[in-house]
């Protein structure tokens, strides 16, 4: 029987990272009071869910897919004025991890 390769398990990683950087960028920022470790929490998945998106899908992928995450960082602001903080955070996570899993399980496919 022909295996058929799990592609989406490939992806997950980097669209983990990334969710979680988001995430624990803002919990981290609004429990602690302290900003700037909420954006360092943000920095730090950000540089690893990039360096998982170019090993996993190349260099155009990784940029593409990194300034998605930062304009879901900075467009999270105003949303967030509309709908709330944990809604908008919770909006701009999905649209990035679901970017980033469909960008890198298309690449493993090609591959």
């Amino acid at each position: 029987m022909a295996r058929i390769p799990d592609v989406l398990s490939a992806a997950a990683p980097a669209a983990l990272t990334a969710a979680g950087g988001l995430v624990g960028g803002y919990g981290v920022a609004r429990w602690s009071g302290r900003r700037e470790l909420g954006g360092a929490v943000l920095a730090a998945a950000g540089a690893g869910a990039a360096v998982q998106w170019h090993r996993r899908s190349g260099a155009a992928t990784a940029a593409a897919l990194t300034g998605l995450y930062v304009a879901a960082f900075g467009g999270s602001h105003p949303l967030a004025k509309k709908i709330g903080a944990w809604p908008s955070v919770f909006a701009v996570t999905g649209v990035v991890a679901a970017a980033s899993t469909a960008a890198t399980a298309l690449t493993a496919r090609r591959g």
